[in-house]
């Protein structure tokens, strides 16, 4: 399965990926989300000073608002 990035304070995601069967890392900092597939992060965290580096070529998913499942459906789906 993928290996996914998951923001630290997002554990009910990070368990239900796991589930799934995918391979979740930790993301504690920027670094952690090199050879990852996909992140999901809170977007909680605004980018104020309007800077964009690449660190992964995949998607990255806001589970702002979202519900465990629904932030798997998301991966699911953007890894298709």
């Amino acid at each position: 399965m993928a290996k996914i990035g998951v923001e630290d304070s997002l554990t009910n995601v990070q368990e239900a990926l796991r589930q799934k069967g995918h391979d979740v890392v930790q993301l504690s900092q920027e670094s952690d989300a090199r050879g990852c597939d996909c992140c999901v992060v809170t977007g909680i965290d605004s980018n104020v000073m309007g800077m964009n580096d690449t660190i992964i070529a995949g998607p990255v998913i806001e589970a702002n608002g979202l519900s465990a499942d629904e932030v798997c459906q998301k991966v699911e789906q953007n890894l298709r």
